[in-house]
C-alpha cells in the first residue's frame, strides 16, 4: 500500500475510537437508565394497559415496545406472559416488533451518532411499521 494509504487508514481508526470512547458515558448511562425502568417496573403493571380493543391495543402494545427496551428473547418472554393474562395477539405482536425496532431510551446515543433527522425519521418509521406489521400478521393468521 501507498504511504498515504496508511497514513489514511491509521487516521480514521484514531478518530473512530475517539469516538467510540466518547459515546461511552452515553452509552452507559442509557444501559443503567433501561435496567433500572426494567426493575422498578413491575410486568404486571403492563397488564392493566391494553382494553381488548383491536385498534387501540397494537398502538399500546407499540408504545410501551417503543419506550422499554431490552434484547429480543426478553420480548418473546414477556410476550408469551401478555398472552397467558390474555392480551390479544395483534397487542403483542405490536410490542414485539416495536421493542426490536424502537429505540426511544437509546435516541440519545443514535442522534447523537447518526443524526437527529435520521434518528428521528428510523424511529417514527419503525413505530408505524410495527403497528402495521402487527395487524398484517395477525390478519394472515387468523386467515390460515
Amino acid at each position: 500500500m501507498k504511504p498515504k494509504t496508511i497514513e489514511r487508514i491509521k487516521e480514521a481508526n484514531r478518530k473512530s475510537l475517539k469516538g467510540l470512547a466518547e459515546m461511552i458515558p452515553m452509552l452507559t448511562g442509557v444501559l443503567l437508565l433501561i435496567s433500572m425502568f426494567d426493575v422498578l417496573v413491575p410486568k404486571e403493571a403492563y397488564i392493566h394497559l391494553f382494553s381488548g380493543n383491536y385498534i387501540t391495543d397494537p398502538l399500546v402494545g407499540a408504545l410501551l415496545g417503543s419506550v422499554l427496551a431490552g434484547n429480543p428473547v426478553t420480548s418473546y418472554i414477556l410476550g408469551k406472559g401478555f398472552l397467558i393474562k390474555g392480551i390479544s395477539l395483534v397487542a403483542v405482536t405490536a410490542f414485539i416488533a416495536a421493542w426490536t425496532t424502537v429505540g426511544l431510551l437509546i435516541y440519545p446515543v443514535e442522534s447523537a451518532m447518526l443524526g437527529k433527522k435520521f434518528a428521528i425519521a428510523r424511529n417514527v418509521s419503525a413505530f408505524i411499521i410495527s403497528i402495521i406489521v402487527a395487524i398484517i400478521t395477525v390478519a394472515i393468521i387468523r386467515i390460515f
